[in-house]
């Protein structure tokens, strides 16, 4: 059975500018799933979100940035808890620059990946993995389900979707690659901690990781113990 690890959205940031910290990386995330989610017939197919095991926002890419190939992107990564309990608490994430072969519009875009299998989940933990390379990448289906998804879109590792300027498709990430951010990892928690420790555990959620956590909760909770973690 293959593993499915989707990427989903990208979309035009409300300020064009970088999340200056931790806890601002976590709010704008929470906006953005928000707002994706609000336009189900235009945003992210509630099948597939209901399958995912992890949920990755990154607010505020640059535009050019995938072109120059410098770091571009930093966020937050959210994956179920291994106890079946809820959400994790947060892990910090950056998106690095590589040879995607387009233009973002706009003057800044944020991105919000799913991660739909435990081998999907296991990459996020390593110290770096490749869009395209490491894991493969198509371009993802818009609207509310996957029923119209092709062959090559739902067995992809990695389905990656754009909002630009309004228009929401899906474009692939081929290229870009993830690994954590440390130095917001112990920005938040106060001291060092890697992604794998965040995701893994059961550790308490951060105070300001529970706005994003809400709406993971609103639109995917698990069926049997959707408020257990609060």
């Amino acid at each position: 059975m293959r593993s499915v690890l989707i990427v989903a959205s990208l979309v035009v940031s409300a300020t064009g500018i970088f999340a200056e910290t931790a806890q601002e990386s976590l709010k704008d995330s929470a906006e953005i799933f928000s707002e994706i989610m609000a336009t189900p017939d235009r945003g992210i197919p509630q099948d597939l979100l209901a399958k995912a095991q992890c949920v990755v926002v990154i607010p505020g890419l640059k535009k050019g940035a995938f072109v120059v190939g410098a770091e571009y992107g930093r966020g937050v990564a959210e994956c179920r808890r291994p106890d079946r309990s809820g959400w994790s608490a947060p892990a910090s994430i950056r998106v690095e620059g590589g040879s995607v072969g387009f233009q973002i519009g706009g003057t800044s875009t944020d991105v919000v990946m799913l991660v739909m299998s435990q081998r999907g989940m296991d990459k996020l933990t390593q110290d770096k993995f490749t869009l395209g390379a490491d894991a493969a990448v198509a371009a993802g289906p818009v609207g509310r389900n996957a029923q119209a998804a092709t062959d090559l879109q739902l067995h992809a590792e990695i389905l990656a979707w754009s909002r630009s300027r309004g228009a929401f498709a899906g474009i692939s990430l081929s290229g870009a690659t993830l690994r954590p951010d440390d130095k917001r990892n112990e920005e938040l928690y106060g001291h060092k901690m890697s992604n794998r420790e965040v995701l893994t555990s059961n550790m308490p959620i951060p105070e300001p990781a529970r706005p994003l956590i809400a709406e993971l909760d609103r639109y995917s909770p698990y069926k049997d113990s959707a408020d257990r973690h609060r």
